[in-house]
């Protein structure tokens, strides 16, 4: 058994002193993924590498010591994918990144993947979309997103540090008069480049020394100032583990309705292109009401549970489950009056080339690609529309909140 123990020890420490010196001269990051096995029951490791120089990436299985991925090109795998923490898909399957493959790709992410939350209040609900398209914008990745009611004891617990102020209780009572939408956010110096979209906390302020901030624009007092940034390194590891630690009950709480709603999906190709928020702000400015919305990743058999219904019927199915499962998306839970019909004339029809012809301002006219990167799904049968909220927000509720 010893001569075993250091065998391994002996091929990881090569393995490892080999990538760093290998990643350096290739330019490329080194990875170790994780990928959860249903049917062997067990978690199998491969080292994940990525090419700087030409997009490819390669896997190798490290207990059986072999190539697993030969390499090749990705396009939907980008490098501001990849951290600690993130779970990505290829050719179906979930990965998390849970270490690094080398010193070197330490090195470089730990500069690259400064954490920090955002918080949208009531007050910002309307700009929703616009936020989200400033922060990646400002090149800031949305590691997680979670629409939640707070209640009145979560709110002063988590503004305590103003306990004291003249205006603490305005703003506890603020907070909690509408659900807020927590924001995960990493990034290379992910809390400076946050804090400058915001601008300074008095709008007053903002609009002397950043007249472009959210705060300039849409702010009218220190509690209505449209959204919260974490003050330093400190705040932000609390503020993170408030709404996403494990021990977090708001995390386990979602704002879904279950009535007169349909469901959307920001599709992958739009979250990684950076329009998601276009898209979400497009919805709320025709008056829907997006009343839960959070961040997922689809495994291959939730991908095909949701869309058994197409199976069979249209001849993209398996592009659209490849596009479900090639990274993250944004479910939501839309309301309004006739909620699937109206929703759905407002996606436009399935494919872009006819929407740009049939529906000019669609959102699949305006942001679709293809039939496949048609930028959102939308419930298509009003029966479907509580059953297909239901799905994500219920079934798959502590999937949701888990996603990173």
């Amino acid at each position: 058994v010893s001569t075993q123990s250091f065998f391994f020890f002996f091929f990881f420490s090569l393995l490892g002193f080999f990538l760093m010196a290998q990643s350096i001269q290739d330019n490329r990051l080194a990875f170790v993924v994780d990928y959860d096995d249903p049917q062997a029951g067990m978690t199998r490791k491969y080292q994940l590498l990525y090419f700087l120089n030409d997009n490819t990436i390669e896997m190798f299985d490290i207990k059986n010591r072999r190539v697993f991925l030969k390499r090749c090109a990705y396009p939907s795998l980008q490098v501001t994918d990849l951290h600690l923490g993130a779970t990505v898909t290829i050719h179906s399957r979930q990965l998390l990144v849970s270490e690094y493959g080398d010193e070197n790709t330490r090195k470089i992410f730990c500069r690259k993947s400064e954490h920090t939350l955002g918080l949208i209040k009531p007050d910002g609900y309307e700009r929703m979309g616009e936020i989200l398209k400033l922060i990646y914008k400002e090149g800031i990745r949305i590691r997680n997103i979670h629409m939640v009611q707070m209640t009145q004891e979560e709110a002063a617990n988590f503004f305590s540090e103003h306990q004291g102020q003249p205006y603490y209780r305005d703003l506890v009572t603020h907070v909690i008069s509408y659900p807020v939408v927590a924001l995960y956010l990493v990034g290379e110096d992910s809390m400076s480049r946050w804090k400058k979209v915001l601008g300074p906390s008095d709008p007053a302020e903002a609009r002397q020394q950043a007249p472009i901030s959210i705060r300039a624009k849409y702010a009218t007092s220190r509690v209505l100032n449209v959204c919260h940034g974490s003050s330093n390194h400190q705040a932000a590891d609390r503020e993170i583990n408030f709404f996403f630690g494990e021990q977090s009950t708001l995390k386990r709480r979602n704002n879904a309705s279950l009535t007169n709603c349909t469901l959307g999906i920001v599709k992958p190709h739009a979250v990684t292109q950076g329009i998601g928020g276009d898209i979400i702000q497009c919805i709320l400015d025709e008056g829907f009401e997006i009343s839960a919305i959070a961040l997922a990743n689809l495994g291959s058999d939730d991908a095909e549970d949701f869309l058994e219904v197409y199976k069979g019927v249209i001849p993209e199915y398996q592009g659209m489950l490849d596009q479900m499962t090639s990274g993250s998306c944004w479910v939501m839970e839309i309301r309004s009056e006739n909620p699937v019909k109206s929703f759905r004339q407002l996606c436009g029809p399935h494919d872009p080339e006819i929407a740009r012809v049939l529906r000019p301002e669609s959102l699949r006219s305006k942001f679709g690609v293809d039939k496949i990167q048609n930028a959102i799904h939308c419930t298509d049968l009003p029966e479907d529309g509580v059953l297909e909220v239901e799905f994500f927000f219920r079934i798959m509720a502590a999937k949701l909140v888990n996603s990173k």
